[in-house]
């Protein structure tokens, strides 16, 4: 086993063994590109979502979001594109009939068993559904391939209903399916995944600068979020849409699986309101109210996978340090964000004092607090290492005494002691 699949093994048992993500339906043998995200992973991930929603319409005046449906009026997707373009050519081996995307194999030849291949067969990744009670009288449908055009759908209600003018976003983050041939790399491809989409609305004269303001501004909030932001970087398509001028995606360049993308930032032009007003009949014009021009916005999109996004913050946290795994994790990503322990559990006052120590902070907001009194002192330092736990409090027998405790850091394992009335006013200025 090479270094990089032995690192992805390691990844997916500790995922697995500390409650970050389950195999989904796992009971019944499991079922390939579906995953659930347990105790710490759905806490870790909710934080991951929080900090990206803040960061769009908290930090943005001019953003609003949406939560939109999951299934919409079939005719979305053939106005998007999706029904003629959403489509993969499909291999088959003629002896083992695995199959296979015909762009990730070469030489005609299986990869499982070395047999022939079939001839490529196109095959739309959008999951077909049924709307109705009746058989025979159901509507065909599909779960949205992508969480974005509900954004477009709703174009319109946003603006009418509210004071926002162009250039302004809307946002949203949501899940998408897709019937993908070859999920694989855990939560890098899967058939069912959640996205967070912007798509901000400007003039056309004003696309360049906007185009440029959202690459840098959504590399930077990456940056922010990783423990090593060098292992992020662009990637320039030269292949492009033809509304497109420009796209790039941010990659994480040290997976063990090769670069990957997190996040495409796209160029879409007037693409999607143009078709979807040609589609349904209504006019998606925006009107200048202060210089009456009527025209169709153009279109930046940023638009990132959140379970990839998880996976990459994972590996890239990852350290093994002598007989200690730490998961490195920016604190405000870590699904605890500080561990109370008494020093001996066994020693009713040090219990007594940290469960009173370990309630008061919980009632301050300051994020989600562990509670641990099980084995040695130096067991449970390792085991909140191990799920990303930045900072842990001991309580002694000096705490009885002087009112303080000893705190540790995740990363460095020092140690120093600070007043129990000074732990929130810590965690907050350590939290920023």
């Amino acid at each position: 086993m090479s270094e990089k699949d032995n690192l992805m093994e390691k990844i997916v048992s500790l995922c697995k063994r500390r409650g970050f993500v389950f195999p989904g339906s796992e009971i019944y043998g499991g079922l390939q590109g579906f995953y659930d995200f347990g105790p710490l992973g759905v806490e870790m991930k909710n934080n991951l979502k929080r900090l990206w929603w803040g960061s769009m319409t908290i930090e943005h005046e001019n953003i609003v979001g949406i939560d939109g449906a999951i299934i919409t009026h079939p005719k979305v997707w053939e106005a998007s594109g999706h029904l003629k373009s959403f489509v993969d050519p499909l291999v088959e081996c003629k002896s083992c009939h695995h199959r296979f995307k015909a762009d990730d194999i070469e030489g005609g030849i299986c990869p499982d068993c070395g047999g022939g291949l079939t001839d490529p067969k196109n095959f739309n990744i959008l999951v077909p559904t049924e709307l109705g009670i009746i058989e025979g009288e159901k509507m065909g449908a599909y779960l949205r391939g992508e969480a974005c055009q509900t954004i477009y759908l709703d174009f319109q209600n946003v603006v009418d209903s509210s004071r926002l003018k162009v250039p302004f976003g809307i946002c949203q983050i949501g899940k998408a399916f897709r019937n993908e041939i070859t999920p694989g790399n855990f939560l890098y491809r899967q058939r069912e995944f959640e996205q967070w989409d912007l798509q901000w609305f400007t003039h056309p004269d004003e696309m360049e600068k906007w185009f440029d303001y959202w690459k840098q501004e959504r590399m930077n909030w990456y940056k922010n979020l990783f423990t090593h932001p060098d292992n992020l970087g662009f990637y320039e398509h030269e292949k492009l849409a033809h509304y497109a001028k420009k796209a790039f995606d941010i990659e994480y360049l040290k997976s063990p699986f090769g670069n990957k993308e997190m996040e495409g930032i796209h160029w879409r032009s007037d693409w999607d309101l143009s078709r979807h007003s040609e589609f349904s009949g209504k006019d998606l014009n925006y009107t200048d109210q202060e210089t009456k021009e009527k025209y169709i916005p153009w279109i930046v999109e940023t638009s990132g996978g959140v379970d990839r996004t998880f996976l990459f913050l994972i590996i890239d946290a990852y350290e093994e340090d002598g007989d200690r795994i730490v998961l490195k994790l920016n604190p405000k990503v870590a699904p605890y964000k500080s561990a109370v322990f008494p020093l001996l559990a066994n020693k009713p006052e040090l219990v007594e004092k940290a469960r009173d120590i370990f309630e008061n902070l919980k009632k301050e907001n300051l994020g989600l607090i562990a509670w641990d009194a099980r084995g040695n002192i130096g067991k449970r330092y390792y085991s909140q290492d191990e799920i990303g736990t930045p900072y842990c409090f001991t309580i002694d027998f000096q705490t009885l005494e002087d009112d303080t405790v000893t705190v540790r850091d995740r990363n460095t394992t020092k140690q120093e002691r600070i007043a129990v009335d000074e732990l929130e006013s810590f965690l907050k200025e350590k939290l920023k």
